[in-house]
């Protein structure tokens, strides 16, 4: 049954270069799978009460007043992306500027709440025909890491520093919060907030004047230029070539050359002994496969009595075996290489390889739900400043998807944010 609304303005479509964007510029034909695919989006549509319009007028199904808006313009690629490569299509009809939303975080929030039922378990199967593995050449081995790292972090640092606040801290914030508990967020307060993230990270791994510190992951510096200001040395290592530059020139403007030297290197290639451990967000750039690798060489560079403190994105632990191994469109256009863990899969990993234990767990998924929708809004403010830098539109809405999808997952409460302290357990007597 179709509905009858109000004619929709044809969508400006994003031009797609082959050579560089060649899956989104190139719409597959797969009649059967578009078929399927239409089936299931009117049935998510009357389940989760989506209002999807249609270019000719008319609704999928009807839709109650208010309910999230999938605005199809070219609803045929639409289902041929989908039919083929489910979620990745999604994205890449996104990208191609197939489809919209007035309220994108929105629409993907309620998408992102129990996505275990969006498809019938009778229909389970039918992710056989478009879920792909991950390429082995994006899997994080020494050699491949590099590379991808190379492809997000190192796409430039202006554009880093157009929706970043001035601590160009990329990860999430922790606000102050009002009396229920509510993170109270601004982009006026987000350097502040990102101060209050990194101390109590410090706090955790109980950095002060003359401790040792390690960092996995430098970002552009922030981290290590509060510690060495605690009287800490750091050696902080990275894989980005853009980010070791700025790094280095922000740590030196800070005077703390004396105190923090920044290498390009390879966490499995860490050296030295250290008190403290500290790595943010590092992790889930990490891949499944090397998380033991990943906190054997925590284990191995942490001297007697130290303490680790990490700052990881998680999910539910069934979510993340059950994506585990999958290719996604985050994989494949924004973190290759890529695994979100879940506290469990932490908690496995230290116990089976090394001799840390969780000790301690502070979780503030809403901080990142804010954090994202204040850099998505200072991104898609200065589209002009973007494009300017030389990325087209595929991109900046390949990142305006990418933004605004992760903070619907931690609004929805399927992804969280958590500060874990890793400590070893003195031996029993």
């Amino acid at each position: 049954m179709t509905t009858h609304v109000e004619a929709l303005a044809p969508s400006a479509a994003a031009t797609a270069d082959p050579q560089h964007w060649p899956d989104v510029a190139r719409v597959p034909r797969t009649p059967l799978k578009a078929t399927v695919a239409r089936r299931l989006l009117r049935r998510i549509a009357r389940r989760r009460g989506l209002r999807v319009e249609l270019p000719n007028g008319r609704l999928l199904e009807p839709a109650p007043a208010g309910a999230p808006v999938l605005r199809l313009h070219r609803p045929d690629a639409f289902f041929h992306r989908v039919g083929m490569s489910g979620l990745i299509g999604f994205g890449e009809s996104y990208q191609a500027g197939e489809w919209d939303s007035p309220d994108l975080v929105g629409l993907l929030t309620e998408l992102a709440t129990a996505p275990e039922t969006l498809v019938p378990t009778g229909a389970q199967w039918l992710r056989r025909l478009y879920v792909k593995r991950p390429p082995a050449g994006e899997l994080s081995t020494p050699d491949n890491a590099r590379t991808n790292i190379h492809r997000h972090y190192d796409l430039s640092n202006e554009l880093f520093a157009l929706f970043l606040d001035p601590t160009l801290s990329y990860s999430s914030a922790v606000f102050a919060t009002d009396p229920a508990g509510a993170p109270l967020a601004s982009s006026e307060n987000l350097a502040q907030a990102q101060h209050r993230k990194i101390d109590r990270l410090l706090d955790l791994a109980g950095v002060g004047a003359g401790s040792r510190v390690l960092e996995i992951g430098t970002g552009w510096g922030e981290l290590a230029v509060r510690a060495a200001a605690r009287g800490a040395r750091v050696v902080s290592l990275t894989l980005s070539e853009e980010q070791l530059a700025l790094a280095r020139r922000r740590i030196a403007a800070a005077g703390f050359t004396d105190r923090v030297e920044v290498r390009l290197c390879d966490y499995r290639a860490a050296e030295g002994e250290f008190d403290a451990v500290v790595s943010v967000e590092m992790v889930e750039a990490v891949g499944r496969p090397f998380w033991p690798a990943y906190f054997a060489t925590i284990d191995r560079v942490l001297a007697p009595g130290g303490r680790v403190a990490l700052q990881a994105i998680t999910m539910p632990h069934e979510r993340m075996l059950a994506s585990s191994g999958t290719y996604t469109w985050i994989l494949k256009y924004i973190f290759p290489g890529g695994q979100i863990p879940s506290t469990e899969a932490i908690r496995q990993a230290t116990a089976r390889h090394t001799g840390l234990r969780v000790a301690a767990c502070d979780s503030f998924g809403p901080h990142y739900a804010q954090t994202l929708r204040l850099w998505r809004e200072r991104f898609t403010e200065r589209a002009d400043e973007i494009a300017a830098l030389g990325f087209d539109q595929v991109f900046q809405r390949m990142w305006e998807l990418y933004l605004a999808y992760s903070e619907a997952g931690f609004a929805a409460g399927y992804l969280d944010v958590q500060q874990i302290l890793l400590t070893r357990p003195e031996p029993t007597r």
